[in-house]
C-alpha cells in the first residue's frame, strides 16, 4: 500500500513539475514547482518507508495554505484548485494504514496509527474548510430604504402588455399581492407545453427566450420557430395557436423569439390610422420572425389580419437588396407605440466581410402595414420611405434589441450595435455616417423618424460591444433635481444614465485611456473609451484569477493566460497570436437588460463575468472564400469570407468545459438610482445541472458559486425580484432591499428568459416564465411555460 501510494504521489509530482515548469518559463507563478518538489520528496521518502515523509508533507500543506491565503484570501471557491489534490493526499497519508506501517518500520516498540504533526495539520485544515463553508467574502451586504412614491411613468399593473411591461422597458409591475412575507407560499398554478422542440436540422443556438404578455384576458407568447400561442391566464388552457412553416437550418444563427407585441386602438387614435380598424383584427398581436417577416394576427382568433401587408405579412426583406440565406432575422419583440409597429433587425455575425443587410429602423402602420418612416444609419436625414426598387445601403449598424418609447414626449429610443464584421476596422471610413451610429443610442421622433440625438457607448468597436438591451425610461431624483432619464446597459458593463430628452449625461462619464498599440496591421484604435460612474465592468484579470477543479486544469488556464495578450482592460486588441477579451462578446449585460422599480428608484441587474479568446486568422487571395476554422455542414459565422481575417471566438475555458476565470460568473446587484450607489451585491445560481465535458450527465450538486445568467429580472411593488436565467434551471425570488433569497423552484428546463407577472380574472397575482433551455449555454432543452400563484 505504501509503495503504491508513493508511486501515485510521484506521478502527481512529475505531472505538476512538468506543467509548473512550463508555467514558470512563461513568467507564471513558481509555486507549482515548489509543490511538485514537495510531492516528489514525499514520494521518495515514502517509497523508502521513511516516517519523515509525513512530516515533509505536513510542511508542504502549511506552505500551500500560506500561498492560498496570499493569492486569494478566504474565497473558498478559489481554494479548490489550489488545495484539493494536496488536501486529499494529506488525508490519505494521515490514515492509520499509512502511518502505522511507517512507525513500525522505524521503531521496535508499539507503533502508533496517528502522526502528531501531519494528523494535527490535517485536522486543522479540515476544520478550516468546514468553517469556510459558512463564509463568503464576495457578497456585499446592504439595505435599500428608498420610500415608495407615486410616479407619472407608465408601469405594468393588472396586465403585462408589452415586452418590458410597457413601452418604457422597466420590467416592473405595480402588483403587490405577492410580497416578501408570503412569496414562500407560491405554488405552481399551471404548466403548458408548446410542442415546439428542436431537432438535428435546427440551429445550435435554439433558445426559448420569450417573455409572455398578458393582455386582453389572454397570455400570448412566441416559440423559437415563431409559433404564437394564446392561453387562458388562469388555467393555461390553449385558446389558439398560429403555426407558420418551419424553416429549419444550421445556418440560422439565432433560432429564437423573445416576445410578441400587442395593439388595441384608442378612440383618440382612430382618425390618425390609415383606416378604421375592422371588427376582426381590431386587437392585434405582432410577431417579428427569424425569417424576416412582420406578422399581424387577430388577438382573439389567431388568424392573420388580411388588411395588414400581404394577407397579414410584411416582408422585411423589401428594399434590402441581395440577402444571403439566413443573413437577416428578427429575434426581439417589435415595439408598438401609438399607431406604429417599429422594428430593427439582426444579421449573421461576420459571415461575410461585406454585403450584410442594412440596419435600417422601420415603422409601419399597425392597421395597413404601410411603411410610415425609416431611419437608415447611412442616410439619417432621409426618413421618407424608399420607393420600390431602391435599396438601403448595406453593412450599417444594426439594432437587434427591443426598442423603447416615451409616448408622452413622442420619442423612440434605438440601441444600435455594431456592423458586421464586428472585430475588424481596417476598412472602416471614420468620416462616414456608419461610424457615427456604430454602438449608439439614438433618439428619434416617434411620428416621423427624424433624428433627435445620439450617444456613442463604445468608440470604434472592435470587440462586438453591441448595445444589446432594451433601454429603460423613468424619472429620477439625482443631485437635488428631478430628471427624465434613459438607462442604457452595455456589454462592457456600463450603465449609462442620460437625460432622455437631450442625450446629455446625468451620471458622470469618464474617458479612460486604452490600448492603441499592437493588433493586426492596419488596425486603428480609439485612444479613449467611455466609462460611466455606474458600471459593473469586472476587475482586471491576473494570473491568480485563473480557476479550475484541480491544480492541473488551473495551470493550463494560467499558461493560456500568460501566453495570450491581455492588457488589463476590456479593450485589449484582438491578435493573430490570440488575445483574452474580458468581458467577452456575451457581455456583462445582454438582451435581458435590467429591471427598475420607478416608485422607489431602485435598479436590479444580473451582470455576467466571462472571458473569451479572440484569434484573428489571416486570409490570403487563395483563401478568400475558404473556411479557415469551421467545417462544411456547420455554421460559418465569424469566417468573414472575402475579408482580411477570419475571427475565431471561444469562451476562455479549461479542457473540462469550465470557465478559466474564478467564480462568480453570475451576480445580482441592487442600486439606489438617487445616489448611483450599489447597495448590495450577491452571487446568483449554483453548479447544479451544469453541462461539463468530464461527466456523462449534468453536474448533480448545487454549489452556490454564481452562475451565468442569460435573461432579465422582474421587479414588483411587493418589493420582490423574480429571476430565472441562471444556467442551473432554477427560478428564484429575492428581497429587493437586501438581495436575500426568499424562494426558489427548479424548472423542467433552462429558464433563459425574462419573467412577467399579471392579475388573473380570479383576482390572483401570477408570475410566469418560459423554460425551454439555451443551445449555446447547454442548458436542458424543453418547451414549458409555467405560472405560479399563492396557495
Amino acid at each position: 500500500m505504501i509503495k503504491l501510494t508513493s508511486i501515485v504521489i510521484a506521478i502527481v509530482g512529475i505531472a505538476m513539475l512538468y506543467m509548473g515548469g512550463k508555467l514558470l518559463l512563461l513568467g507564471g507563478s513558481p509555486f507549482y514547482v515548489v509543490m511538485a518538489i514537495g510531492l516528489l520528496i514525499t514520494a521518495f521518502a515514502l517509497f523508502k518507508k521513511k516516517k519523515i515523509a509525513l512530516s515533509v508533507y505536513a510542511v508542504l500543506m502549511w506552505l500551500v495554505l500560506a500561498w492560498i491565503l496570499y493569492e486569494v484570501g478566504l474565497d473558498k471557491w478559489q481554494w479548490i484548485p489550489r488545495g484539493d489534490v494536496i488536501g486529499l493526499i494529506g488525508v490519505w497519508l494521515a490514515l492509520p494504514w499509512i502511518v502505522r506501517p511507517l512507525s513500525k518500520a522505524q521503531s521496535s516498540g508499539k507503533s502508533s496509527g496517528f502522526h502528531p504533526f501531519l494528523g494535527t495539520t490535517v485536522i486543522i485544515m479540515i476544520a478550516l474548510v468546514i468553517g469556510l463553508s459558512f463564509y463568503d467574502p464576495y457578497p456585499q451586504e446592504g439595505n435599500l430604504t428608498n420610500k415608495r412614491n407615486p410616479v407619472d411613468t407608465a408601469v405594468a399593473g393588472d396586465d403585462w402588455a408589452a415586452y418590458g411591461g410597457t413601452s418604457n422597458g422597466l420590467r416592473f409591475s405595480s402588483l403587490k399581492q405577492i410580497t416578501k412575507d408570503n412569496v414562500s407560499d407560491l405554488q405552481m398554478a399551471w404548466t403548458y407545453h408548446t410542442g415546439d422542440l428542436s431537432n438535428e436540422q435546427d440551429a445550435t443556438e435554439y433558445t426559448f427566450e420569450a417573455t409572455p404578455l398578458k393582455v386582453n384576458n389572454t397570455v400570448y407568447f412566441c416559440t423559437p420557430h415563431n409559433e404564437v400561442h394564446a392561453l387562458n391566464p388562469e388555467t393555461g388552457a390553449l385558446k389558439w395557436k398560429y403555426q407558420p412553416a418551419k424553416d429549419r437550418s444550421y445556418l440560422q444563427q439565432h433560432q429564437t423569439c423573445r416576445g410578441v407585441s400587442y395593439y388595441a386602438p384608442e378612440k383618440q387614435n382612430a382618425a390618425t390610422t390609415d383606416a378604421a380598424a375592422p371588427a376582426q383584427c381590431r386587437k392585434r398581436i405582432f410577431n417579428a420572425t427569424t425569417d424576416a417577416k412582420l406578422i399581424a394576427l387577430d388577438a382573439d382568433s389567431g388568424k392573420p389580419c388580411a388588411d395588414f401587408g400581404n394577407d397579414g405579412i410584411v416582408d422585411l426583406r423589401a428594399n434590402m437588396g441581395t440577402i444571403r440565406p439566413h443573413a437577416l432575422m428578427q429575434t426581439s419583440a417589435p415595439l408598438v407605440a401609438g399607431n406604429l409597429v417599429i422594428v430593427g433587425g439582426s444579421v449573421m455575425d461576420n459571415g461575410f466581410n461585406s454585403g450584410n443587410p442594412s440596419g435600417v429602423i422601420r415603422a409601419y402602420d399597425v392597421n395597413s402595414g404601410r411603411l410610415v418612416w425609416n431611419f437608415d444609419p447611412a442616410n439619417p436625414q432621409q426618413t421618407q420611405p424608399l420607393a420600390a426598387g431602391q435599396t438601403y445601403p448595406q453593412d450599417t449598424p444594426v439594432a437587434w434589441a427591443t426598442l423603447s418609447a416615451d409616448l408622452k414626449n413622442g420619442l423612440v429610443y434605438v440601441p444600435f450595435g455594431n456592423a458586421s464584421p464586428d472585430e475588424l476596422g481596417g476598412r472602416r471610413d471614420a468620416d462616414s455616417n456608419t461610424e457615427k451610429f456604430r454602438d449608439t443610442l439614438v433618439a428619434l421622433d416617434l411620428k416621423t423618424g427624424a433624428f433627435k440625438w445620439r450617444f456613442q457607448s463604445s468608440k470604434n468597436d472592435l470587440w462586438d460591444r453591441d448595445n444589446p438591451s432594451q433601454p429603460s425610461l423613468l424619472d429620477i431624483d439625482y443631485q437635488g433635481s428631478r430628471q427624465p432619464v434613459v438607462i442604457l446597459p452595455t456589454k462592457t458593463g456600463n450603465l449609462f444614465v442620460l437625460n432622455r430628452l437631450t442625450g446629455q449625461a446625468v451620471y458622470p462619464i469618464n474617458q479612460v485611456d486604452v490600448s492603441t498599440q499592437g493588433g493586426v496591421k492596419g488596425e486603428k484604435f480609439s485612444p479613449t473609451q467611455p466609462v460611466s460612474a455606474l458600471n459593473f465592468i469586472p476587475e482586471p484579470l491576473k494570473e491568480k484569477s485563473m480557476w479550475g477543479l484541480t491544480p492541473f486544469d488551473q495551470m493550463a488556464c494560467r499558461m493560456t493566460f500568460k501566453s495570450m495578450r491581455y492588457d488589463g482592460n476590456p479593450w485589449t486588441p484582438a491578435t493573430e497570436a490570440g488575445s483574452i477579451v474580458f468581458p467577452g462578446n456575451i457581455g456583462v449585460f445582454n438582451w435581458g437588460s435590467v429591471a427598475i422599480d420607478p416608485e422607489r428608484q431602485i435598479l436590479v441587474a444580473s451582470p455576467v463575468r466571462l472571458a473569451y479568446k479572440y484569434n484573428l486568422i489571416k486570409r490570403t487571395p487563395e483563401t478568400e472564400n475558404k473556411r479557415l476554422f469551421t467545417k462544411d455542414g456547420t455554421p460559418y459565422w465569424n469566417e468573414n469570407f472575402a475579408g482580411d481575417y477570419a475571427i475565431r471566438i471561444q469562451q476562455f475555458a479549461s479542457g473540462l468545459g469550465i470557465p478559466c476565470i474564478a467564480p462568480p460568473w453570475g451576480r445580482m446587484v441592487g442600486v439606489d438610482l438617487t445616489t448611483g450607489k450599489t447597495e448590495w451585491l450577491r452571487r446568483v445560481g449554483t453548479t447544479k445541472n451544469l453541462k461539463t465535458t468530464f461527466l456523462p450527465g449534468r453536474f448533480p450538486i448545487g454549489f452556490p458559486m454564481g452562475m451565468v445568467a442569460h435573461g432579465g429580472p422582474l421587479t414588483t411593488a411587493g418589493d420582490l425580484v423574480f429571476h430565472g436565467a441562471t444556467a442551473d434551471n432554477f427560478f428564484r425570488a429575492y428581497d429587493i432591499n437586501t438581495g436575500k433569497l426568499l424562494w426558489q423552484t427548479e424548472l423542467p428546463a433552462g429558464g433563459q428568459a425574462t419573467p412577467a407577472t399579471y392579475l388573473g380574472a380570479d383576482n390572483k397575482q401570477y408570475v410566469i416564465i418560459a423554460a425551454g433551455g439555451h443551445g449555446s449555454l447547454g442548458t436542458k432543452a424543453g418547451d414549458s411555460v409555467t405560472a405560479w400563484r399563492l396557495k
